[in-house]
């Protein structure tokens, strides 16, 4: 087998075994284990399991960044493409088996590599939106206000609505959020 096949295939295995017991409870030996490898071949491609971990989270980063760029239409307006793309990066977020233990695992034990983890991952959405942003405000599509900020309110707003608020109301439909977060957009943060 190929260095990379077995890089790989550790990758994988790791990413099942954190999505199974979450952080704190995986450990190199259930990695080995659901790889079909010896742990020592594990430590060749990683130093320890911080590393694997990282790695793994560098990997579904690229894959949110990839899920952006295919949604992003420089013909569509902000608010549509800032809907579709953040529609697509929640819908990914909901549906990996990884992130979703890791919600669960901080939620039920704050374990700080985890918190850790999922603060990668939403930086990593910030700056993509606090980008869309940016460029909404020099074509003067929205008014110019702080784009960090800006980007964080949406965000907020967006898991908010898209999964706090299922917890004690009726699910809201897709055309139901994108309707408030354009009133948002148009009257906090329309053009002047």
């Amino acid at each position: 087998m190929k260095t990379i096949d077995r890089r790989q295939q550790v990758m994988d295995s790791a990413e099942k075994s954190f999505a199974l017991f979450g952080y704190k409870a995986t450990t190199m030996e259930q990695v080995a284990r659901l790889a079909n490898v010896g742990k020592g071949t594990i430590y060749t491609f990683f130093n320890n399991k911080e590393e694997l971990f990282s790695e793994i989270l560098r990997s579904i980063i690229a894959d949110m960044r990839q899920i952006t760029e295919q949604t992003v239409k420089e013909e569509n307006s902000f608010l549509d493409n800032v809907h579709m793309s953040m529609d697509s990066l929640l819908e990914y977020r909901e549906e990996h088996e990884l992130l979703i233990k890791l919600f669960q695992e901080v939620n039920e034990f704050g374990t700080p590599q985890a918190k850790e983890g999922l603060q990668k991952v939403e930086t990593a959405i910030l700056e993509y939106l606090e980008r869309q942003v940016s460029r909404a405000m020099e074509l003067e599509q929205i008014r110019r206000d702080d784009p960090k900020l800006v980007s964080f309110v949406l965000l907020k707003l967006y898991v908010t609505l898209t999964s706090d608020w299922n917890k004690t109301h009726p699910t809201l439909h897709k055309d139901q959020i994108k309707d408030f977060v354009a009133l948002f957009l148009k009257s906090g943060l329309s053009p002047i």
